[in-house]
């Protein structure tokens, strides 16, 4: 069977969990957790990263220190993933969707601006695939308009954007390290800040509502309860584990890039019957998910099964949020849905993973050959 994911295990992450235990310091903020952070602000060149227990909840500190208020609008695609809509409406926002570009299936940002209200406080964007939305005309009309801008970059890590890192770009980025993701922790996520003024009351939110930093730091005598917040640190023995793979971050990488080219240069034949992933020239990808695309949805399911019947699993991806129970209680549609629907029933997800053999790549793409030559 050729399992959709395998969950990176590069081998050398075991030493450092023993290590974590070896220290007796295993809950969260730890020496590996300090180590995780390190590593992603030097490496995206980030002012502040703090690590997380999921890319929900760094989305959810994100929303709770933009300030919204009840009654607030916040722009964004309808195509992601729940927890990027929630994050938001838990703090009273008022989502307002727009369509997606077919091609790399991230919003429209020709469509932001006509959605923009007297409400209007913020921009969400979702990188899809690793592959990024057009964000300097984003943050072109945010800044025009005094927007925040929040970079769901939960499928991004190590993909830029015209040299830049996802998740840098805008006031906030989010990273997920779920067991399906590039690198991984299990459950775990990190949220990046841009500007220096959020990151002492993002300290006190994640250290359950408490000032612990700046007691830690020499800033106050005794530390207390300053604002609502909650743990959102993973414990030692989920940063150690995510440590022990970021120091392969570059090697994992390019093999992913490897298997994404293998793809797309088996099937590019096929060009006249399904649609391929695009990436544009400004952006640089970290082949995190590689689709297909076919006619329709009953297509895709006939796809899915003669997979499956040849032992490979490929799944489809989200159900539009607009049109889910939540989708219409906390918000609405801008604009016309010509592509959200429509693409989203029609897009395949194909295997792809570190462990993920030439071999395997090669019997999947000769199998939706077969599929086809029927």
């Amino acid at each position: 069977m050729i399992r959709f994911n395998v969950p990176l295990n590069i081998g050398h992450e075991q030493n450092y969990v023993l290590e974590a235990i070896a220290s007796n310091r295993i809950g969260g903020d730890g020496d590996f957790t300090k180590r995780c952070c390190s590593w992603m602000e030097d490496r995206f060149q980030a002012q502040k990263a703090i690590l997380t227990t999921s890319c929900s909840t760094a989305l959810d500190m994100a929303a709770i220190l933009c300030e919204f208020k009840l009654g607030d609008e916040v722009i964004l695609p309808s195509y992601t993933f729940p927890t990027t809509a929630s994050s938001l409406a838990k703090e009273g926002v008022n989502l307002v969707f727009v369509d997606i570009h077919p091609d790399t299936m991230n919003i429209d940002e020709r469509l932001i601006e006509a959605a923009i209200t007297d409400k209007t406080k913020a921009i969400m964007v979702m990188h899809y695939a690793g592959v990024a939305c057009e964000m300097d005309t984003i943050m072109d009309i945010a800044q025009r308009h005094n927007l925040m801008v929040i970079e769901d970059a939960a499928q991004a890590f190590l993909a830029n954007y015209k040299g830049k890192a996802l998740g840098t770009i805008g006031d906030f980025g989010t990273f997920s390290f779920h067991e399906t993701k590039n690198y991984t922790m299990g459950e775990g996520g990190a949220l990046l800040i841009k500007n220096p003024i959020h990151n002492d009351e993002a300290d006190n939110l994640k250290d359950s509502g408490t000032d612990r930093q700046g007691f830690l730091k020499g800033k106050v005598s005794a530390y207390s309860w300053v604002r609502l917040g909650s743990s959102y640190m993973p414990s030692e023995l989920s940063a150690s584990y995510l440590f022990g793979q970021l120091e392969y971050a570059t090697q994992v990488n390019e093999r992913r890039l490897q298997i994404w080219n293998r793809y797309y240069q088996n099937l590019k034949g096929l060009s006249s019957v399904i649609d391929l992933p695009s990436v544009p020239s400004t952006c640089q990808h970290n082949a995190h998910i590689f689709f297909i695309k076919t006619k329709d949805e009953i297509e895709r399911k006939q796809l899915i099964d003669h997979l499956k019947n040849h032992d490979i699993q490929a799944v489809f991806h989200y159900i539009p949020l607009h049109s889910s129970k939540a989708g219409r209680n906390h918000g609405r549609f801008h604009g016309e849905d010509r592509h959200t629907t429509i693409e989203s029933s029609r897009i395949l997800r194909l295997p792809l993973y570190y462990a993920l053999s030439d071999a395997e790549v090669d019997k999947v793409c000769e199998s939706i050959h077969a599929f086809f030559k029927k």
